[in-house]
């Protein structure tokens, strides 16, 4: 059973409240997971999808891994032990906000279009002899993972649940929807420059929110060290 944090400072106000720890070794796999898959995705687009259609997929696809590896370094610095500071204290919530919203988001947001290229592609059907269909679906299957990031992030599952305000919380998600929605749909219509405007505001907005968080979690973690009530020595 978790013991609970202190809630009221030494200064009699409330402390921050600072996400539960988490297992470094499960997120480090997690890294390993965002950083093969996307490029495996990325290299089997460029081998059997249409050049012409595939607007900025394989980029968000190579940003997803490449996001990744920067996650596990600020996964790898976490320490709790003899010299820890406000940096790594909070290395695995910090690798857990880049995972979350620099690595997730853009391979949620390439998914769909890259499921349309792969279930159209004429060199694909053509090894397996079956006519590829261009009718919306198959597409939309794997899009549907969407659904429950979104019920991760809104249910404070999330690492930015403790970073950010509910309300700002279901603003920077609810744009995060809108937006990948808006980029697929350009996607589709062959829109590839609207396409990059949606995706490069997801990116920025992504990278800034990251920027933020990340600061914000030394800053609680300082405030919380800083004001914490000291455990009383055992009798020996």
């Amino acid at each position: 059973m978790s013991k609970a944090r202190p809630t009221i400072g030494t200064d009699g106000l409330a402390l921050p409240v600072l996400p539960p720890e988490r297992d470094a070794r499960v997120w480090a796999r997690l890294v390993r997971v965002l950083f093969y898959l996307p490029g495996f995705l990325a290299l089997l687009l460029v081998k059997t999808g249409d050049a012409a259609s595939f607007g900025i997929t394989v980029e968000l696809l190579m940003l997803s891994s490449a996001a990744a590896v920067v996650a596990g370094l600020f996964v790898g610095t976490q320490s709790v032990g003899a010299g820890a500071d406000n940096s790594s204290k909070t290395g695995v919530w910090s690798g857990a906000l880049i995972l979350e919203l620099l690595a997730a988001v853009p391979f949620l947001c390439a998914v769909p279009p890259l499921f349309h290229q792969l279930a159209t592609s004429t060199l694909l059907h053509a090894v397996i002899s079956v006519t590829p269909d261009n009718n919306l679906g198959p597409e939309l299957l794997p899009a549907v993972a969407i659904l429950p990031f979104m019920l991760y992030q809104l249910a404070g599952f999330g690492t930015l649940h403790y970073v950010v305000s509910k309300p700002v919380n279901w603003i920077i998600n609810l744009g995060i929807l809108c937006l990948i929605v808006a980029s697929y749909a350009a996607n589709r219509q062959a829109s590839f420059g609207e396409e990059r405007i949606f995706a490069g505001i997801l990116v920025l907005s992504m990278a800034a929110t990251i920027f933020y968080g990340i600061l914000k979690l030394k800053r609680m973690q300082a405030a919380y060290d800083a004001n914490c009530p000291q455990k009383a020595p055992k009798d020996s």
